[in-house]
């Protein structure tokens, strides 16, 4: 019998189209191979506020009418601490992530990083235990000048706080050019992967530069090789939601000048990633 080749499950990031209406926006979900969104608030996107603006309920309406359904809330604005309402929010819509950043010092390594990763940890249980009622998991991105920043934070974090509604966002981006390294730390996160940012370095995302430069943070355009990368997510089994995703200069655009150029290059990155799981 033919092993089942692996599959990658998408969600959208609502913040790729910038600030651009979520009526919008929500009609693209589908055409991109996805069934649920992401969304953002200020400042890489509005969406979050728009829903604030809407009501729930026009909001559901319009999803509903789409076929469409939230899969993440993504609130670095709140931290990890600051996310019980937005538990309920999630919650009301069948959401099952909340993305946030880290809280701690910086710059550690070694027994000082171990030691922070362990108070971050126990700080997080209330939340953790809250997330589990809610039936919700809170991922925690590795983000540049965060606690949770390298391999071994993320993987300390994931040892300490050993729940399935604690995981990790990650993020390439924020990791050294190596596809070698990203694997091996997938491998290692193993369950504790919960969402997976298609997204490389490329040139960078602070400086404004020619556009065919800024879309190098995109999966096929960059020079990060995704193969083992892809390799190492269907070791793991990985069943998880894959965002591909790029910043763009400055935040809170879209990364290309219509709604329509945004879809067709969010699939064609989605068609590189989609022919390597074809071959991992």
């Amino acid at each position: 019998m033919n092993e089942k080749p692996f599959e990658l499950n998408y969600i959208l990031a609502s913040c790729m189209y910038g600030t651009t209406a979520l009526a919008e926006i929500v009609p693209e979900v589908a055409k991109t191979g996805s069934e649920r969104i992401d969304i953002w608030p200020r400042v890489h996107g509005d969406q979050r506020e728009q829903v604030e603006s809407m009501g729930n309920d026009a909001f559901a309406a319009l999803l509903e009418f789409h076929g469409v359904g939230l899969g993440i809330s993504t609130r670095f604005d709140l931290g990890p601490f600051g996310l019980a309402e937005e538990m309920a929010f999630c919650q009301e819509f069948g959401a099952s992530l909340i993305v946030t950043g880290s809280k701690g010092p910086k710059d550690l390594t070694g027994e000082e990083l171990r030691v922070a990763v362990v108070d971050f940890a126990e700080a997080l249980k209330p939340h953790i235990a809250a997330a589990e009622k809610h039936g919700i998991t809170i991922s925690i991105e590795n983000h540049s000048s965060a606690l949770i920043e390298s391999p071994d934070s993320m993987k300390w974090l994931i040892e300490f706080t050993d729940s399935p509604h604690l995981g990790i966002a990650l993020a390439p981006y924020h990791l050294p050019d190596d596809a070698e390294l990203v694997a091996q730390l997938i491998e290692d996160l193993g369950s504790g992967l919960a969402l997976f940012y298609a997204w490389q370095h490329g040139m960078g995302c602070h400086e404004k530069l020619p556009k065919a430069q800024e879309l190098m943070q995109l999966p096929g355009r960059g020079t990060l090789d995704f193969a083992p990368i892809l390799a190492a997510l269907k070791n793991i089994n990985y069943t998880g939601w894959t965002e591909i995703f790029m910043h763009p200069v400055p935040r809170g655009i879209p990364i290309l000048d219509t709604t329509t150029a945004v879809t067709v290059e969010i699939n064609r990155a989605r068609r590189y990633l989609d022919e390597l799981a074809q071959s991992a």
